[in-house]
């Protein structure tokens, strides 16, 4: 009996027994709450209604953010790029990920990364910075100087042991990636794994000292997103991250509480460099399945699509 069915014969058998879910205590609500959710959520739309649809399809904010919580929100806005090169995060999908957080009841929301090129022209081109005004001022950031990280040991790691990372984010209760589905000269790809690079200081690091696949496995299990929504409104299919190159229009946005299994879904769904690809065939994602931080094998997730 494959996942699917099982969860579909799992509620059957609650509801034939007349075990009412309000009549559960705490634990057993949550355990039941999480197991009654597809593994992915696949919208289909304009950037804003997909990305509160495919959260919605794997329960809506409130099962990631609960009243009170920090939070960081971390998207792809370190190109002074507009939203039609797909090497930022739309920043409608931004938008509407900080408006669900806080109807979610969040204590407080910051948007943070590290910039590559201008940081003031990053947030103003990408479009980001005006999307979380709209919302709330002061919240969006490119932090770039030291005085905002904190050098925080790796527990977990086989190469990279240690790192400055953000200090906000060494003090969230809730890391939510939102990177733009785009191409990557040294890792293959940059999705939600990748993007988390942009959280701490001193990058260069991963990419000359150590393997970069490694330390990119390294680094989610410090700082593994809570919550994945990947912007597929555009793929930056060749030429990233920082392009030019050539763009896709999918329209559609992916989420999921596993990290890993977004981006393997989202390798499998698009071309890239002109091919078709498998989640094994990149890198980092085999390296993160193999040391247990999600899953690559899709074909054994619950998916669920919509159209909005």
């Amino acid at each position: 009996m494959d996942r699917r069915n099982f969860l579909k014969w799992q509620a059957a058998g609650l509801v034939c027994a007349g075990v009412a879910f309000n009549r559960l205590g705490p634990a057993a609500r949550a355990i039941a709450a999480e197991t009654a959710w597809p593994d992915l959520g696949v919208a289909k739309g304009a950037p804003a209604a997909a990305a509160r649809a495919a959260v919605n399809l794997i329960g809506g904010m409130p099962r990631f953010v609960k009243p009170g919580q920090k939070v960081v929100i971390k998207p792809n806005m370190s190109f002074a790029m507009g939203p039609e090169q797909a090497t930022n995060t739309h920043p409608e999908v931004v938008r509407e990920v900080l408006i669900m957080c806080r109807e979610a009841g969040a204590g407080s929301v910051r948007v943070l990364d590290h910039a590559l090129q201008n940081p003031g022209l990053s947030l103003e081109r990408s479009g980001i910075l005006d999307a979380c005004n709209s919302v709330q001022r002061g919240i969006c950031h490119q932090l770039m100087d030291g005085q905002f990280y904190a050098e925080a040991a790796i527990p977990q790691a086989v190469a990279m042991r240690n790192n400055l990372f953000m200090k906000d984010v060494l003090e969230a209760d809730v890391i939510i990636a939102v990177p733009v589905a785009k191409s990557h000269g040294g890792a293959g790809v940059s999705l939600a794994l990748k993007g988390q690079m942009g959280l701490i200081l001193d990058r260069w690091v991963m990419h000359s000292r150590y393997s970069l696949d490694a330390s990119i496995v390294d680094l989610n299990t410090k700082i593994k997103p809570h919550l994945a929504v990947i912007d597929a409104s555009r793929v930056l299919s060749t030429g990233g991250p920082g392009g030019p190159g050539k763009v896709l229009t999918p329209g559609e946005v992916i989420a999921s509480a596993d990290p890993v299994a977004a981006d393997a879904l989202t390798v499998a769904s698009y071309e890239w460099y002109g091919l078709k690809y498998e989640p094994r065939q990149v890198s980092y994602l085999r390296l993160a399945h193999e040391r247990g931080l999600g899953r690559m094998d899709i074909e054994n997730l619950a998916i669920q699509r919509t159209t909005i």
